[in-house]
């Protein structure tokens, strides 16, 4: 199996978390920041520094802990367990993907007038998706020198503003350096948290990275330092050239205060270093990413197939796809909304650092003999304290800012929509959670049992084999009866049927439905093992049914042979499997691809036929043949 490649180095970190962390909010910031606290918004940058440098720091130790590619996901995986782990994870992904949109939204209000139509700048970020996502796909070295050189074009382009500014800074222009109440300094905060945000990104790169114990956490504290310094630097220019009054009606201030130090012509080479600088962050997330779709995909936290990884490229290839096909659809959703973004990015953002945070002192306690290779000053108070600012931030945004109540319920529903995403996943790859699942819905699936296995797909699996009177069936799955009753009717009172699942409350409601209908030759097995065998006590038999268990097998060969060796020779087999599954969720990877199914009874020794027959809400295949020695057509 592949791997993935540890071949990156400090400087590479280093770009990767400097092209994060030059977000929208080190160009849009600070005159969003100052239209609430106005030239008190240079307080929110000093904060927002030293609480930046603890939170890096804090990233560090928990990197250097675990150095794997989940990141985030893999530090809460260690402090609160599988559940929250994924909650944890599916807001960093939800956050990553509007993140992206965000920014590259701001690139383009830098690159393109308002004359251009928005399909046609929709058109230019779907292109920008596509790039950068095939630049991640093509490796890990590739992927390092892009990020190498919009780490460049990002220093290079705040010096290029910062000295030059400076000459051009009117100290009046700071007075009075207080127009609001102190505590708009913290709304102003909440609107630029996002310039000095992306540590995760390094984080979910650890696996590639080299010596990532020592090399990461020095890296994050060194890029945020540098992040953080331009930052202030570039608000002080900012404000210095045109006062906060004026520069908070600007829809790009950075290039009329460029404009101010340049000339319009400078003014528009700097724009395209910003326009840079922002796709570079974009590219940083993207690159990153898919790692952490990865680690999840690896757990069963996600899709399964994420977790495949290119034979040559060392790249998570599946990922790197789903990730371009969400961006693309968010960037059609999102575009032009970028205030509206920003305030559901930032809460989210929030959300998962506070996880983060708090995860460093839950650990501290729960492995206090763990090897550290780095650890961050008072890592059991320092993480919690951190945390009830950024609880605090939220707090006054929430009730200082119109609207934010509103959105913050649309914040809320993304989170918990994730919730059954995670009961679907268990249900779809959990052995144990599918027999509890089974249990808990049994009546559920009962009632629903005609919208579950239609009576036409009934009739059709029937159809298959015209003369089952008389015969000997084993059905493998019978759950709560749907199928059971047809089959009984079918084979008549001289034939047999053994039906056999693994929940014992479908097992309760089919012994009711057949004492209930005066059913005598229906023999009733409970088998908890079911997913890994069949049962030793089911005796031959003539024809093998089953519907809804294939993808639930686990030891899909061994169960084939237990089959095989209870049919005669040309004995018959029909597997009733649910695909496309409410059209998003996909199959189980091995019988997602026919001719590895075919394959797979083949060796087996079944020659089958598949056929897949459309439903409302799912798809249903179709695998039925016989057993036979050579493979023979199935007509």
């Amino acid at each position: 199996m592949a791997e993935l490649k540890r071949t990156l180095g400090f400087g590479t970190i280093v770009a990767l978390t400097l092209t994060a962390m030059v977000g929208t909010g080190m160009f849009f910031g600070t005159a969003i920041g100052a239209s609430y606290s106005g030239n008190a918004v240079l307080i929110a940058w000093a904060l927002l520094l030293l609480i930046n440098v603890y939170v890096a720091a804090c990233f560090g130790e928990l990197v250097a802990l675990f150095p794997r590619a989940g990141g985030v996901y893999e530090f809460s995986k260690q402090a609160y367990g599988r559940f929250f782990s994924f909650l944890i994870g599916w807001v960093t992904w939800v956050m990553a993907s509007i993140s992206v949109t965000v920014l590259i939204v701001a690139a383009l209000e830098y690159l393109l007038p308002a004359g251009y139509t928005i399909y046609f700048k929709i058109l230019i970020a779907i292109g920008l998706i596509l790039v950068l996502n095939f630049v991640t796909y093509m490796g890990v070295n590739t992927s390092a020198a892009v990020l190498t050189f919009f780490a460049i074009i990002s220093v290079v382009l705040f010096i290029a503003i910062i000295i030059p500014g400076a000459f051009h800074v009117n100290l009046a222009n700071f007075k009075p350096f207080f127009s609001s109440p102190f505590i708009f300094v913290f709304v102003a905060l909440f609107f630029m948290l996002e310039a000095l945000m992306g540590w995760e990104e390094a984080s979910f790169l650890a696996e590639e990275t080299k010596n990532p114990e020592k090399t990461i956490p020095k890296a994050l504290i060194i890029s945020t330092i540098i992040a953080g310094v331009l930052g202030i630097g570039a608000a002080f220019i900012s404000l210095g050239v045109i006062p906060w009054q004026s520069l908070v009606g600007l829809i790009a201030p950075i290039n009329n205060v460029t404009t101010v130090i340049f000339g319009s012509l400078g003014s528009r080479i700097i724009g395209i270093g910003i326009v840079l600088a922002l796709i570079g962050s974009a590219a940083g997330i993207i690159i990153s990413t898919p790692r952490l779709l990865l680690a999840m995909a690896r757990d069963k936290l996600f899709i399964s197939q994420l977790a495949a990884i290119h034979e040559k490229k060392r790249t998570p290839h599946k990922a790197i796809l789903f990730q371009t096909i969400v961006s693309i659809i968010i960037i059609i959703i999102g575009f032009g909304q970028y205030k509206i973004l920003l305030s559901m990015f930032v809460p989210l953002a929030l959300i998962m650092y506070i996880a983060v945070l708090l995860s460093v002192t839950i650990l501290r306690f729960k492995l206090p003999d763990a090897r550290r290779a780095f650890k961050v000053p008072l890592g059991k108070l320092g993480p919690v304290i951190i945390s009830i600012i950024y609880i605090g931030v939220i707090v006054v945004w929430l009730f200082l800012e119109p609207g934010a109540f509103s959105l913050f319920r649309i914040i809320l529903s993304l989170i918990f929509f994730g919730i059954p995403i995670y009961l679907l996943l268990m249900f779809f790859y959990n052995p144990d959670a599918i027999i509890r699942f089974s249990n808990y819905f049994a009546k559920l699936t009962f009632w629903m049992e005609n919208l579950l296995l239609p009576k036409g797909v009934r009739r059709q699996i029937i159809g298959l084999f015209k003369d089952l009177e008389e015969k000997a069936v084993l059905e493998y799955g019978a759950g709560v009866g749907t199928l059971t009753l047809h089959l009984a009717e079918a084979v008549g009172p001289k034939g047999r049927i053994y039906a056999t699942d693994f929940s014992n409350r479908n097992i309760r409601l089919l012994k009711k439905r057949l004492i209930k209908n005066g059913v005598k030759h229906v023999v009733v097995i409970h088998d908890e093992h079911q997913v890994n065998r069949v049962h030793p006590s089911v005796e031959s038999v003539d024809i093998i049914f089953s519907v809804g268990m294939m993808s639930y097998m686990q030891d899909v060969q061994k169960i084939l042979k237990e089959m095989h060796r209870l049919l005669p020779e040309a004995g018959r087999i029909c597997f009733v499997e649910y695909v496309n599954f409410f059209r998003f969720l996909p199959d189980a990877e091995w019988i997602s691809n026919a001719d590895k199914l075919k394959k797979i009874f083949r060796d087996a020794g079944f020659s089958v036929k598949i056929e897949k027959r459309r439903g409302f809400l799912w798809n249903y295949l179709f695998v039925y043949g016989i057993k036979s020695e050579e493979e023979v057509p199935m007509v």
